[in-house]
């Protein structure tokens, strides 16, 4: 299927389905939006079918700054929602660090958002093994209520997402002519190596602020004592994405070399 047969598609998805977003709230559609180029889509593909819908960004007090002024800027429409606890504190809170298996930052501060509402996220197939078993449209239950995810660029590549944003004239924001390919919290474990070198680099300051809970968690509960509850040691295990095993044979191994 070619770009603007998928534009088709889209847009129909998205209006077919407003009647049941009505049903949930009179305002339609809440749209997850993270200032990224996949949100920025389903941004305009609410706009091009015409059809009620809400913005919501939430963020994390992790979101880099330039796409909080992105997002600010040019999509002044956008509501802003601040978490009750910041990531630093969720990591004393929780007794442990984020990590790809234990995601509890995004089950505390994104994936609670939009109940009780048809919620259009802007996740697409070709970006992970994990996502390629979505459906377009989902029903999931949180805390007991009803939570139902559309998906309506599903099925669209990347190359597809940049040619949608040059043909549509839409700005984007710079990390991504930066080296950055996605557009995420700062350092969170889903991200690249290469994005995690771009962010320790660009973000002392929330480097530090990482290390700071750290020490306290260390302090507090006397976690990672296989890491010698070395906080330095601690964050280069974290950002590495190796288990803790894997990463020290890996150190061990380097010493022996050097």
């Amino acid at each position: 299927m070619i770009l603007s047969e998928k534009i088709i598609a889209s847009i129909k998805l998205i209006q077919d389905t407003e009647n049941l977003a009505l049903k949930y709230q009179d305002t339609g559609f809440h749209v997850a939006f993270s200032g990224g180029k996949d949100s920025m889509i389903i941004y305009e593909l609410c706009k091009m079918a015409g059809v009620k819908y809400t913005t919501h960004m939430q963020l994390t007090t992790v979101d880099p700054p330039e796409v909080l002024r992105f997002v600010k800027k040019y999509y002044p429409d956008c509501i802003l929602h601040r978490p009750k606890r910041s990531m630093f504190q969720l990591i004393i809170d929780e007794k442990s660090l984020p990590t790809q298996l234990i995601r509890f930052c995004c089950k505390k501060i994104k994936e609670t958002a939009g109940i009780n509402t048809v919620t259009i996220l802007g996740l697409r197939k070709a970006e992970s093994r994990r996502r390629a078993n979505r459906i377009e449209l989902e029903q999931t239950c949180i805390k007991g209520q009803d939570k139902i995810i559309l998906c309506p660029i599903l099925e669209w590549s990347e190359k597809d997402v940049w040619d949608f944003i040059k043909e549509r004239n839409l700005l984007y924001c710079k990390l991504y002519d930066e080296g950055h390919k996605r557009i995420g919290c700062i350092l969170c474990p889903m991200s690249s190596s290469k994005a995690k070198r771009l962010d320790l680099i660009n973000y002392p300051k929330f480097v530090y602020a990482y290390k700071k809970a750290i020490t306290k968690l260390v302090n507090q509960t006397g976690i990672y004592s296989s890491l010698n509850c070395d906080t330095d040691l601690i964050f280069n295990w974290w950002i590495s994405g190796d288990s803790v095993k894997v990463f020290l044979e890996k150190r061990k191994q380097t010493s022996l070399e050097l």
